[in-house]
């Protein structure tokens, strides 16, 4: 008998059980102590579980630990949740928790004995981990400052609530999907939801005679096989739900089953091409035709962040946005933030897309001391050029596909160049990723750096390729990174690249991009590094 391909065995998996009725066999094994059953712990992703990276495991533990995500809708965690999650960190997950490019939090170790009591303490705090990974819609991603932000081109926040109430209303319907799907509601000015790059992104469009336009965008994604989303027209704000549905119904009924690797949204377009797409979409599902129009322009990659303190549209407030050590937050960054927010009469924060948090309701009059006191618990709220762009996943710590570590190496070469360069100005974007998988972004920043193995004196150590000239700008302007093949160890990194920024301050570019552009965005121009 021929054995299973990748492909092969999960949809097998998926036709056997749902991965939604895992739950009652987490339950049992965390109360029985029994073996998990292989095909379980695939289904264990339906409620945020993956399993950990043996890196740092003892050899004499034979426990399996658990790396455990939890969804944050809209990238809101209340006071009394950051609290929740903040003992959550500490009493089961050995003090760790990031902030996700997806607005979730996630913490390591997890042990499933104690999945029962997790639950139930984010039940009560009204948080799940339902369907935060999987093949199945992930969490929604949308602007921080919805709501907030007075520049903003739209409020979405309701529509993202019901975008996310319908999956959950008809989760059994979309539960098993080819692959995972991704999507994006932006209603910010400066688009730092990254609409380029989600499986399907709806993006506010103001103009004269309607305030509730959005550009429809789909096909987007990064790793192997990267592709921008494609603008296919323009819907209202109320149809919005329905067009997401209808998008995951073809996403679910005609994505490659077959192929892993070429089972996301982006392949089955290319596959079909975008016409024969947008058809499918009005004529057999919708029953409706998109808004014709095309495209319109969207803010640069560079300027897609919301750090400082801004007046919010409530009189007498204002919003702080924060960068966070690339590090992670860990359970003593949570009960900081929890301990600030009670201390400044602030009810809650918001996730962003790049890792880092936004304080949403601070008075203005204890605005001085939150920003004080978020600086002192090693929150940033005035990052530099180097912090305010970088970004790192999880990681040779913790991810079993990782060759190399990240987190702590990312936050070594902001402290590097943040020394280095003390007056750098412009913004600069890095990524530090541990494999080719692309969960930090590394292909739509300026330099990504991406997990690979590094030969020394015929000796295989990990280490990094270097890649450049990434840039997001709307679907006609959007350019990915590409590999330049200069390889570096992980503690050559940070010199290697603040040689590159010398050189470039040497130059006479006008930023720094047309610099790596013209210095390194043709891979045949590039020499590896030995």
């Amino acid at each position: 008998m021929a054995k299973e391909t990748a492909a092969q065995r999960v949809e097998r998996i998926k036709r056997t059980k749902d991965g939604l009725d895992v739950l009652d066999d987490i339950l049992h094994y965390a109360q029985t102590g029994q073996e998990i059953d292989p095909d379980d712990i695939d289904r264990f992703k339906w409620y945020g579980l993956y399993t950990q990276n043996k890196s740092l495991q003892a050899d004499d533990d034979p426990t399996l630990y658990f790396m455990l995500r939890v969804k944050l809708l809209g990238g809101l965690v209340t006071d009394d949740q950051l609290k929740t999650l903040a003992e959550i960190s500490r009493d089961f997950a050995r003090d760790t928790a990031d902030f996700t490019t997806r607005q979730d939090v996630q913490f390591h170790w997890i042990e499933v004995k104690n999945l029962p009591e997790i639950f139930d303490r984010l039940q009560k705090a009204g948080l799940t981990t339902q369907m935060a990974a999987g093949d199945c819609p992930r969490n929604i991603v949308s602007c921080p400052v919805n709501g907030l932000d007075p520049k903003e081109s739209a409020d979405v926040r309701s529509i993202v609530r019901q975008i996310n109430q319908l999956f959950d209303q008809k989760k059994r319907l979309f539960s098993n999907l080819p692959r995972k799907f991704k999507i994006s509601v932006c209603g910010c000015h400066k688009h730092c939801t990254n609409p380029e790059i989600h499986d399907l992104s709806f993006v506010a469009t103001p103009n004269d005679r309607h305030s509730d336009i959005f550009s429809v965008m789909v096909g987007g994604g990064l790793a192997k096989n990267k592709r921008f989303a494609t603008h296919i027209g323009y819907a209202y704000a109320h149809q919005l739900p329905e067009i997401a549905e209808a998008v995951a119904v073809i996403f679910r009924d005609y994505g490659n089953r077959e192929n892993r690797t070429k089972a996301r949204l982006r392949h089955l377009i290319d596959a079909w091409g975008v016409e024969h797409f947008k058809n499918i979409l009005e004529n057999k599902i919708l029953g409706y035709k998109l808004i014709k129009g095309s495209s319109h322009h969207l803010t640069p990659y560079p300027v897609r962040s919301h750090f400082g303190v801004h007046p919010s549209k409530e009189i007498g407030y204002n919003y702080i946005g924060c960068s966070v050590s690339t590090s992670g937050v860990g359970s003593g960054g949570l009960f900081s933030l929890y301990e600030i927010l009670k201390r400044i009469g602030a009810t809650a924060i918001r996730i962003t897309p790049t890792q880092d948090f936004i304080v949403t309701d601070v008075p203005e009059h204890k605005t001085v001391e939150a920003v004080s006191l978020l600086q002192e618990a090693g929150f940033t709220p005035f990052p530099s050029a180097f912090r305010s762009k970088t970004m790192a996943c999880t990681g040779l710590k913790y991810c079993k596909f990782a060759i190399s570590e990240t987190k702590d190496r990312a936050e070594e070469i902001v402290k590097y160049l943040e020394k280095r360069f003390p007056d750098f100005k412009e913004p600069i974007s890095i990524s530090v990723n541990g494999c080719p998988n692309s969960c930090a972004h590394p292909h739509i920043v300026d330099i990504g750096l991406m997990g690979t193995i590094v030969k020394q004196d015929d000796i295989r150590h990990q280490g990094f390729e270097l890649l450049f000239g990434g840039y997001l700008e709307g679907e006609d302007r959007s350019e990915f990174a590409v590999k330049s093949g200069i390889k570096v160890a992980p503690e050559d990194a940070a010199k290697v690249i603040g040689d590159i920024i010398e050189e470039y301050l040497g130059s006479n570019y006008i930023s720094f991009r047309h610099y790596i552009k013209e210095r390194f965005y043709e891979p045949e121009t590039i020499s590896a590094a030995s």
